[in-house]
């Protein structure tokens, strides 16, 4: 677990202060005061495997937190292409519905003109 240490308290940095206070004060015991799971757990009266359990929920808020930010950060800079793509989406549909308008028209020119014919005769 501390071979994270690093990259747990760059996270800490960025997304501590959405943990809850019990998994905020074991993290910075176990990551900033160095402390080991004995340690905490004698201190806090709890087992080890608590005290490890609230570290790693705190962990894997964290990681999930980053992984959603990723995603949104992502999607934000792809944003100006989809932008683009579907600005030109809306041109194909606006050419389509012009050629299948101008279709309709001339049909109803043909038919115009046939019944005018029919009249005629």
């Amino acid at each position: 677990m501390k071979n994270q240490t690093y990259r747990m308290t760059m996270l800490y940095d960025f997304y501590g202060e959405l943990l809850t206070d019990r998994q905020r004060e074991f993290f910075d015991l176990y990551y900033n005061e160095d402390l080991s799971l004995a340690e905490i757990a004698e201190n806090a009266g709890i087992s080890r495997q608590g005290v490890r359990d609230v570290i790693v929920r705190a962990e894997a808020s964290m990681q999930e937190i980053e992984d959603k930010t990723g995603i949104i950060k992502r999607f934000e800079a792809r944003r100006p292409h989809l932008e683009a793509i579907s600005a030109a989406a809306g041109e194909i549909k606006t050419i389509n519905l012009r050629r299948h308008e101008d279709a309709r028209l001339a049909e109803l020119a043909e038919r115009i003109l046939a019944e005018a014919a029919a009249l005629e005769d």
